[in-house]
């Protein structure tokens, strides 16, 4: 380790970009270190439509790059590379990439949680040509369209419910005969008129060419449709932490709205950690917030 930061923020989504920026602003030595390019999973949606300031939408991935440029114009550098360990108790916190090792007075995780996948043959060359996992991102691309929504507990009910008034025709697709959704949401599941329920049912193929054009499912039966969201869980980015920090049940990383971990000086922002809405407007929070208690965290130090 040639020198020791203030602080390292594993992940440059909307999230750890926040962090960056506001650290670097309040003069804090910060490192960035991504896996593969700004934006993380904001940088696979076409359009953002629900972030303020862009009154026309923007591109996942130009506004990963401007939040990356704004973090870096305050002196946050970023690194790319994989990080396979860390030891995040005591004063100097240790990452390590596959090729380096780096120290840090605090550690900011932003790893983000990514989509669970239907596992079918060419789901992942029709993202986002017909296949998607975010309903209120990519939704409004199927207006008055016909789509599917694979799932049965409350994301993939709400899903089906936001959809609906959009599209002219929701399927919702579960491989049981019931939800394992909350009761308000099969209650306004009930009352839609364009929503069709098929129970003990599953994608088995797509059906397109340069788009989804339908699905065909496990018991032959085959549907037309515009757009397929996947809505079956998320699965957080948080293995090489498991043994040191406190994860729950989904192996989310425990951390409330202070974004304190079960380690002094670890915050955990974003997707990654225990949260009920996950935006790129809760992430953008999240930095901001986690940089305040480690900015008091650091001065308690000193």
């Amino acid at each position: 380790m040639e020198r020791i930061h203030d602080m390292i923020i594993i992940g440059g989504g909307p999230a750890g970009y926040t962090a960056a920026l506001y650290a670097a602003r309040a003069g804090l030595d910060v490192l960035v270190i991504e896996r593969m390019s700004a934006g993380g999973q904001m940088a696979v949606t076409d359009t953002i439509d629900n972030y303020s300031g862009f009154s026309e939408g923007i591109p996942g991935w130009e506004l990963g790059m401007k939040m990356q440029a704004g973090a870096e114009r305050f002196g946050a550098v970023t690194k790319y590379g994989e990080v396979v360990s860390a030891e995040l108790e005591g004063n100097i916190k240790k990452v390590r990439t596959s090729s380096d090792e780096f120290g840090a007075r605090t550690v900011v995780i932003a790893t983000g949680a990514n989509p669970r996948e239907l596992g079918v043959d060419r789901e992942e060359e029709f993202v986002s040509r017909g296949v998607h996992y975010c309903a209120h991102c990519d939704g409004r691309f199927y207006k008055n369209k016909v789509v599917a929504v694979v799932g049965g507990g409350n994301s993939a009910l709400e899903d089906a419910l936001y959809l609906s008034r959009l599209a002219a025709k929701v399927y919702l697709i579960h491989r049981r005969d019931s939800f394992r959704a909350s009761k308000i949401y099969v209650d306004a599941l009930s009352k839609s008129t364009n929503i069709e329920f098929l129970a003990n049912s599953s994608v088995a193929e797509l059906i397109a060419d340069e788009r989804v054009t339908g699905i065909r499912l496990a018991d032959g039966r085959e549907l037309e449709i515009n757009g397929l969201f996947v809505s079956i869980g998320r699965k957080p980015a948080s293995d090489i932490f498991r043994g040191q920090l406190k994860l729950d049940e989904g192996g989310y990383i425990v951390a409330d709205e202070s974004t304190r971990t079960s380690i002094a000086g670890v915050y955990a922002i974003g997707d990654v950690r225990t949260k009920p809405l996950r935006q790129v407007v809760t992430a953008v929070g999240d930095g901001a917030v986690a940089v305040h208690f480690a900015e008091e965290y650091l001065a308690e130090c000193d």
